[in-house]
């Protein structure tokens, strides 16, 4: 499960519940507190190291909105399941920032004028989803990017757009022509925005908050121009790029156990949807029947949105025979849920996905893997597993080695799992060496694998650091004509062993090239910043541009280093206060899931993440190269 699901679904994790009343409340006491310290204190008042629960300063810092989703539709809708429907206003009133009202002047106030609010349709799309093509290599040529490895030395700021009531910036933008889309999750709103001055060419409000990344193409042979993203409800929705009008809203799950988080991709006339699952947070409920969503792939009509098969992580979970101690009936098998954009093969009519953990025991042969699956029918072709029986959720301890005593919901403890939590963050990549393709793939243990397309056998791997539950790798690699870059999170890891930083090996061979740490800074010019100094890993995934890297930092910094020697050619700190063109007060923080986005001759970063003590921010930034 990838570390960031807490931040990702802005969410409440659960605790064990309290076996006695609470004492009776002052009257000037919150009637939200007593609810807090019942279900959720015990992890987010002090979050062990590694943790995913958030600590409850950064859930001060959420609003209303953004807690109530969690609680409802969420990765904690089983704790608010649990809640009257008092006790779910009384925590999320006690918790919520209180945000100054907002009105739709954010927008208005940043209107293009106009004639600047056309969106031209007929542009060159340089990138269609989260990977940049359907190889998932995130690789921009000059062309396409309309920047050169001398310009992006000389990136400077051009404009920031502040989201209000906005801590996370969590979906990467697409770009057409002169407009970038972008996905205001917590504002339920998607913008079609110009990116050489930051103006809103339109604005329009969605049913339920874009969470994913966005993907760009056509609805079948004949169809409109349209932007697709999946939302906090599950839901995938599809929106006309040149009017801002929904299209389509359709449901691809298999069961309302799912959520979407990777970003969907446009195979010809299908859009291919993974899906995850929300057990692995519910599971800290004492008497959650823990566990038995599962992962899985839709492929859905582009012009319909109907699905047209579903290909499951792990068959469905059947009661095990066992309670846990609260004396709930155990299910499973569970799990094995996908995060990440698939990679599509057109030629040869294949999609490749990766998985997480098992939620539940039995342990299946799927978790933690890497899949090749049959586009036309959904059936699974072969499965590369890097880490057999990582059986895990959020009610154990991270290794065996850890102190955390296990939960109810942990109820195999005893048994022979790893408990690692390595799954798959980051989609495959495609990769052509000589006259064969390679899967390439980065795992949060540090793994870095490289497979054969035809058997699914590996070719080479190697790794760095020890890896953590927050990565290793955490959202994806990035690959070139030769060379696969990995990026390495490390959050908390001590030196020597970080390997906190991006690692560049040929792709073919998997030979080391070169090695850039990431290094902390905390000079008091930086504290000053804000906080988040000593966070100075990469978690999110790196994008090439022509000669060079982009790099995004835990700690808010953007790197750009020479793709053949990782000499750093460049640093921004998107980290504090900015102004913005529409008037709302901006903050840059940590960098993270989304990571970087280039086109138009700029590049632009969602500066903000809330989570596991990362600094929130709000800001969507754009950079242009100076003289």
């Amino acid at each position: 499960m990838p570390g960031s699901i807490i931040a990702r679904l802005g969410a409440l994790s659960a605790v064990v519940l309290s076996a006695f009343a609470a004492p009776a409340l002052a009257a000037d006491v919150h009637p939200g507190q007593a609810v807090y310290e019942r279900n959720c204190a015990a992890c987010h008042n002090a979050p062990e190291a590694g943790s995913r629960a958030a600590p409850v300063a950064s859930l001060r810092q959420m609003d209303a909105r953004t807690l109530r989703t969690a609680l409802t539709t969420g990765v904690m809708k089983g704790i608010g399941d649990s809640l009257s429907p008092d006790d779910l206003r009384a925590v999320v009133d006690y918790l919520a920032v209180k945000p100054k009202p907002v009105s739709d002047n954010w927008i208005e106030g940043a209107r293009c004028p106009a004639d600047r609010r056309t969106v031209d349709v007929n542009a060159p799309i340089p990138s269609g989803s989260f990977g940049i093509g359907a190889d998932n290599r995130r690789r921009l040529t000059a062309a396409q990017s309309g920047l050169t490895t001398a310009s992006l030395s000389r990136l400077k700021p051009a404009w920031t757009l502040g989201i209000p009531n906005a801590t996370t910036m969590r979906s990467q933008p697409i770009l057409l022509g002169s407009t970038l889309f972008y996905a205001a999750s917590q504002a339920s709103t998607l913008l079609a925005i110009d990116t050489g001055t930051g103006c809103i060419k339109w604005a329009a409000k969605t049913p339920s908050g874009i969470r994913t990344s966005l993907a760009l193409g056509r609805l079948g042979k004949a169809g409109p121009l349209a932007v697709v993203g999946g939302d906090e409800g599950g839901h995938l929705q599809a929106w006309d790029v040149a009017t801002g009008k929904l299209i389509w809203r359709v449901d691809p799950r298999h069961s309302t156990g799912g959520v979407l988080t990777g970003a969907p991709v446009f195979a010809g006339e299908k859009l291919i949807v993974p899906i995850s699952a929300l057990d692995v947070a519910q599971a800290m409920r004492p008497t959650f029947a823990c566990c038995a969503s599962h992962g899985a792939v839709s492929a859905v009509d582009a012009a319909t949105g109907k699905v047209i098969w579903t290909w499951h992580a792990t068959p469905e979970a059947k009661p095990l025979g066992v309670k846990n101690s609260a004396g709930i009936e155990m299910m499973g098998p569970s799990g094995a849920p996908i995060w990440s954009t698939p990679a599509v093969d057109m030629k040869r009519g294949l999609v490749l996905t990766a998985t997480g953990e098992n939620t539940s025991p039995p342990a299946t042969g799927t978790s933690d893997s890497v899949i090749a699956i049959d586009l036309a029918t959904g059936k699974q072709k072969w499965v590369f597993q890097a880490l057999a029986n990582d059986v895990w959720n959020m009610s154990c301890p991270s290794g065996r080695e850890s102190r955390r005593k296990p939960g109810p919901n942990c109820f195999f403890f005893e048994g022979d799992s790893v408990l690692r939590d390595h799954d798959f963050g980051g989609g495959p990549v495609l990769f052509q060496a000589g006259g064969r393709t390679l899967v390439l793939a980065g795992q949060k243990s540090g793994d870095v694998w490289a497979l054969d397309l035809k058997t699914g056998r590996k070719v080479w791997s190697d790794k760095f650091g020890p890896g953590t539950a927050l990565g290793g790798v955490h959202w994806g690699i990035a690959a070139d004509e030769t060379r696969v870059f990995a990026p390495i999170a490390d959050p908390g890891v001590p030196e020597p062993l970080s390997a906190s930083g991006v690692h560049a090996l040929d792709a073919a061979t998997g030979k080391r090239l070169w090695s850039w740490r990431a290094l902390p800074d905390c000079s008091e010019a930086r504290k000053a910043r804000g906080p988040g100094c000593e966070r100075a890993g990469i978690s999110a995934p790196p994008l090439v541009v022509d000669g060079a890297v982009l790099a995004a930092g835990l700690d808010g910094r953007l790197w750009v280093l020479e793709a053949a020697t990782g000499k750093v050619l460049a640093s921004l700190d998107t980290a504090g206060p900015r102004d913005s063109v529409n008037g709302v007060p901006a903050r840059g923080g940590s960098l993270d899931s989304g990571g970087l986005f280039a086109g138009g001759g700029m590049v632009f970063a969602g500066s903000g993440y809330a989570a596991f003590g990362q600094p929130a921010g709000n800001a969507l930034i754009a950079y242009r190269p100076g003289p």
